[in-house]
């Protein structure tokens, strides 16, 4: 059996308060979009992970989503199985591919073994994994809370603009980011801002994480401002970074910001 595991966006990030636990509290909406990994559940003698596409560092077998399948399998018993992971979501890019790997590695293991996991229980199991992980089990718009991983539900749907994402070659530690980030209380929720017209968003929604890592990494502000130059409606760094989207009215092309990045078209 085989999942098809979609990266997101954050429609906005404020981060509110550092918790005693090291985390933080924030407001963030995700936002799902059309670009996926591959997650397979093959029956095997052994547990193992296979990777292909785009590099993991690390030992496959310390992969998130072998986390996933063994907290399972020592709670219900399961058999051994082979885990091929194919990943097309770039890596350190803020768009969440390895806990969308492991939330759909869960959903998939609950089908293929008939658990009857609720979906606040497959939460609870993508909670422990990462703080955006219980998102991706409803994989819908979501404005997020608490570390991230507490959601209320949203109306909002973008289909019917272009949505366009540059991922240049940084590799932003997600730790670092955290580490020389300035918390603030907003004045506004962003549960509140994300109704907005899509026209006042740019003056409006703000990722808290740019200031510090637009100030290490100048190319990634630099792509931000190419976007805006482009047409470009709405456009903001993901996460901790490194991709920026842009939401546009009509399709675009961008072929000066290929020539160093990887860029994703319609997504």
């Amino acid at each position: 059996m085989l999942a098809f595991a979609n990266a997101k966006i954050n429609l906005g990030l404020f981060l509110t308060e550092k918790r005693v636990d090291g985390y933080h509290n924030l407001q963030t909406v995700f936002y799902p979009v059309k670009l996926h990994d591959v997650v397979e559940l093959i029956d095997s003698e052994n547990t193992t992970c296979v990777i292909k596409g785009i590099e993991i560092p690390g030992n496959p077998d310390d992969n998130i989503c072998v986390k996933a399948f063994r907290a399972l399998q020592n709670e219900f018993g399961l058999p051994h199985q082979q885990i091929i992971l194919l990943k097309n979501i770039p890596v350190g890019a803020g768009l969440g591919g390895g806990s969308a790997d492991a939330a759909f590695l869960i959903k998939l293991v609950n089908d293929k073994f008939d658990l009857g996991l609720s979906i606040e229980k497959m939460q609870d199991y993508a909670r422990v994994l990462g703080a955006d992980c219980a998102f991706f089990i409803e994989n819908k718009p979501a404005y997020a809370f608490a570390k991230g991983d507490e959601f209320e539900d949203l109306e909002i749907d973008l289909s019917n603009h272009f949505m366009v994402l540059v991922k240049p070659p940084i590799h932003v530690s997600t730790a670092e980011a955290y580490s020389k980030v300035k918390v603030k209380e907003p004045t506004t929720s962003l549960k509140d801002l994300i109704h907005l017209p899509l026209s006042d968003w740019k003056a409006n929604i703000l990722n808290d994480f740019e200031v510090s890592v637009f100030e290490k990494y100048p190319e990634i502000d630099e792509i931000k401002t190419k976007l805006y130059a482009a047409g470009a409606t709405f456009a903001l760094m993901s996460g901790s970074g490194s991709s920026v989207y842009a939401i546009f009215e009509k399709p675009v092309r961008l072929p000066e910001l290929e020539k160093d990045n990887l860029v994703f078209y319609g997504i």
